[in-house]
C-alpha cells in the first residue's frame, strides 16, 4: 500500500453505493485527482463536511486498484460556507470549478498553474471585495492562457497586426485586423478589448473602474472562446448572475 499526501480544491462528488463517494479534486502535485471517501454519507463520519465542493484540504491517499482511497482530511480553507448565500458568489464559483475539470481532463499529469487559479479565484470569490463576475471572467481568461488558448486582445490574431483594432473573431482566435476579419466578426467596444487585457494581467485598477456594458460584452467573448475551444457548452456558465 502507497501513502501519499497532496494538497487540492474539490471539484465534484458522486454517490457510491450506499456509504461512499467519489471525490474529484485539482491537486498541487498530482493534477486531477479522483479518490473514494469511504462512509463519508454516515452521520459518524470522521470526514464530515470537508470533502464538499469548494473545499481546500489537505488529503491523504493510499493506492487502490482502480482508485485511491482517502484516509486523512485537514481544512486549509473553507470557501464553502461564504459562498453559498450568494447566488452571484456561488455561481460564480460553480463556473470556476466545472471549467477546472474539463482543463484537467487527464488525472494524474500535474496543472499546478491551474490549480493556484482555482485556489487564488475562491478565495478572492469568498472575500467578497471584488465583483464576482469580474473575477470569473479573470479566472477563465488565466485558464484559458494556462491551456494555450488565450484569446488575442491587442495584435490581429492571424497577422500579428498591431492594434487596436475594431473586431472579436472566435474561430480566428480573439481580435481581427480589417484584412483578416472573417464575416460574422463582433464588433466590441474599445473599452472592452480594454477590460479584457486588464481581467488578464490582473490590472484591477482598470476593471474595477469599467462600465457594465463592456463588462456584459467581455463576459459573452470570453464565455464563447472557452466553450469553442472545450467544444461542449459549459451547464454552469448560462446560471451565473451578471450585474
Amino acid at each position: 500500500m502507497t501513502l501519499y499526501r497532496d494538497t487540492g480544491v474539490v471539484l465534484r462528488v458522486q454517490k457510491l453505493g450506499e456509504a461512499d463517494r467519489i471525490i474529484t479534486l485539482i491537486t498541487r502535485r498530482h493534477g486531477k485527482l479522483r479518490a473514494v471517501a469511504k462512509g463519508i454519507r454516515r452521520t459518524s463520519s470522521r470526514f464530515g463536511a470537508r470533502l464538499e465542493p469548494f473545499c481546500h484540504v489537505d488529503v491523504q491517499c493510499y493506492t487502490g486498484r482502480t482508485l485511491d482511497v482517502i484516509t486523512q482530511v485537514e481544512t486549509i480553507d473553507a470557501f464553502a460556507p461564504r459562498l453559498v448565500d450568494d447566488y452571484q458568489r456561488y455561481t460564480a464559483g460553480c463556473a470556476v470549478l466545472e471549467t477546472a475539470e474539463r482543463l484537467s481532463a487527464e488525472e494524474g499529469e500535474p496543472v499546478m498553474r491551474l490549480y493556484m487559479l482555482v485556489a487564488g479565484c475562491l478565495r478572492a470569490l469568498s472575500a467578497g471585495e471584488r465583483d464576482p463576475s469580474l473575477l470569473l471572467d479573470a479566472f477563465l481568461m488565466r485558464a484559458m492562457a494556462f491551456a494555450g488558448w488565450a484569446p488575442a486582445v491587442f495584435e490581429c490574431a492571424k497577422c500579428g497586426t498591431p492594434g487596436p483594432h475594431q473586431s472579436f473573431s472566435v474561430p480566428a482566435g480573439g481580435a481581427v485586423c480589417p484584412v483578416c476579419r472573417p464575416p460574422g466578426s463582433a464588433s466590441p467596444s474599445k473599452d472592452t478589448f480594454v477590460l479584457m487585457d486588464a481581467l488578464m494581467h490582473g490590472v484591477w485598477d482598470t476593471a474595477d473602474q469599467s462600465t457594465p456594458s463592456a463588462r456584459r460584452e467581455a463576459s459573452g467573448l470570453v464565455a464563447a472562446h472557452l466553450q469553442w475551444h472545450l467544444e461542449r457548452q459549459l451547464r454552469s456558465l448560462p446560471l451565473v448572475e451578471r450585474k
